[in-house]
């Protein structure tokens, strides 16, 4: 009964989408073109006046093919179907689905949390009170996020709901005790190719999937992007919370770069959705 909440994420991860498409096309000055003008996403990869890969752009996750839902969604894919937009990343909906039953133990009270949140189809999904989703579900939503690669700096613009991250690049050590936030404190550094980013100082009792896998205020989320070629970003998340988890856990996927388009702005205004949506009292 838990996958009847598919058909409610995918309208919530099908919003911003549907929004999106309403900007206006703009060429990206910079963007290396083909033949018949369009972008070269294959393109090499471009990199800063200093040499450092430039992960700018506007990214969205690759989304998963039906066929991979239904594999771990059997029952409850009748959005998916009708819908006709692209799917939720795998991790998004689900981020231990690369493991099997019994690789990834939550302790007793986690599982509590995580089988009520299943049992009310995830009715309590940040976004039905207007809240964002925090780090690292964001990672893997379907919502459009504008990198703004700076010397000391990386921005990311998210385009639903018109939220914000600052990765400090200056050297700059976490502090000790930071006030608990939906994204964090991220702190970075290049290791080669790869922006290594450490976050910390989470609210407590967040999100880490829709399927309300639930992590605990002092997790550890590393975030590690590589751009490949022009078009394509790699993302690896490693999720260190000892409190709800037997051991860390990584997962992997792509974003897909969005040329000649920019993100729009999106609130969550006069929010009436949630008393409609269906769950155990």
């Amino acid at each position: 009964m838990r996958f009847r909440i598919f058909s409610i994420l995918i309208a919530i991860a099908m919003a911003s989408v549907a929004a999106h498409a309403q900007w206006l096309n703009h060429p990206t000055p910079g963007t290396p073109r083909t033949k018949d003008g369009k972008p070269n996403l294959a393109a090499p990869a471009p990199r800063t006046a200093d040499g450092k890969p430039d992960l700018s752009g506007i990214w969205m996750p690759e989304p998963a093919p039906l066929e991979e839902l239904l594999k771990f969604i059997p029952d409850g894919v009748n959005g998916a179907q009708t819908l006709g937009e692209p799917q939720p990343s795998r991790y998004f909906m689900n981020a231990l689905s690369d493991f099997k039953p019994g690789e990834i133990v939550m302790t007793p009270a986690a599982e509590a949390v995580a089988k009520a949140r299943g049992d009310s189809f995830a009715k309590d999904l940040p976004t039905s009170f207007c809240l964002p989703f925090g780090v690292p579900i964001i990672d893997a939503a379907l919502i459009p996020r504008k990198i703004i690669q700076l010397p000391t700096l990386v921005l990311i613009l998210y385009e639903e709901p018109t939220a914000f991250r600052q990765i400090y690049l200056d050297g700059r050590k976490a502090p000790v005790d930071p006030e608990p936030a939906f994204f964090g404190y991220s702190v970075g550094r290049w290791e080669g190719e790869w922006l290594v980013v450490d976050v910390i100082g989470f609210k407590d009792e967040g999100w880490l999937d829709a399927f309300g896998h639930p992590h605990s205020g002092s997790m550890r989320v590393t975030e590690r992007f590589r751009r490949r070629n022009f078009g394509t970003l790699e993302a690896r998340v490693t999720v260190d919370d000892t409190k709800t988890y037997n051991k860390p856990f990584t997962y992997s996927f792509n974003l897909r770069l969005m040329p000649d388009t920019d993100v729009l702005e999106t609130f969550c205004e006069n929010e009436k959705d949630r008393p409609r949506l269906v769950g155990n009292q």
